[in-house]
């Protein structure tokens, strides 16, 4: 039995959600309701080979069959599988990429978000990382839904008609911890589609992201120090 305390990930917090899903490389908080993550948690693996791509993408039979994520529900939606936690970010080893093209890690995106500007910040979240003073970079994301506006769906009717609402927004909180000790934030909400702005111009506090996404983000840090950085906005590294 996974016990969070013990997982890497979770050493600075780890927001509810109805099913947890521990993998070998990343943690993740499933909504039955939304039929997706709620949120993904993931420590940025270094170690990458330069493996290819899996590529197999699959259901995750871990989650009841009626709040489950199948291949055809997205077969021919016009949204691609998007992932929460990067399959570059997890290189390692086969296995390793493999586990992240589970459906529970999948998103509906809006392609010209999945494929530009949300590859994009995976890209510089890497890049950060690669920094010869940060020892360990942190990433939390997850999707973001805006009821006071219509929301689409994608997915089939043949599962006591549930469908998988389309996300309005994404989220995606770094903690990154240097060689001293010191922990900074960044936090990202950028909407579902294409987008010719900058990453700069999607940054948000902390505090922001915990009111649109209804979670608390880094709950294990407290202190009146932690919560400035939660109000901060922090430029690009």
């Amino acid at each position: 039995m996974d016990l969070p305390s013990l997982r890497r990930e979770t050493r600075y917090g780890m927001p509810a959600a109805d099913q947890i899903l521990f993998n070998r490389n990343y943690v993740l908080g499933y909504s039955y309701y939304f039929r997706q993550a709620k949120w993904a948690l993931e420590i940025i693996d270094p170690d990458s080979t330069g493996l290819d791509r899996s590529d197999n993408f699959r259901p995750d039979y871990r989650i009841p069959d009626i709040f489950r994520a199948d291949l055809v529900d997205y077969r021919g939606s016009g949204y691609d599988r998007g992932h929460l936690v990067a399959s570059a970010n997890q290189r390692e080893t086969e296995l390793q990429n493999s586990e992240t093209f589970l459906l529970s890690n999948m998103s509906p995106q809006d392609p010209n978000f999945n494929r530009d500007i949300w590859r994009e910040l995976e890209s510089e979240v890497r890049n950060l990382n690669l920094k010869p003073k940060i020892l360990e970079t942190y990433v939390i994301c997850g999707p973001i839904f805006d009821f006071a506006m219509p929301v689409k769906s994608i997915g089939t009717k043949d599962k006591n008609d549930v469908s998988i609402p389309v996300p309005h927004s994404y989220f995606k909180s770094i903690l990154a911890e240097n060689n001293k000790g010191t922990l900074h934030m960044w936090s990202f909400v950028i909407p579902n589609k294409k987008s010719d702005q900058s990453l700069d111009a999607f940054i948000v506090p902390t505090s922001q992201v915990e009111k649109f996404a209804g979670i608390k983000l880094w709950e294990r840090l407290v202190g009146k120090k932690i919560d400035k950085e939660k109000s901060k906005i922090r430029k690009l590294w």
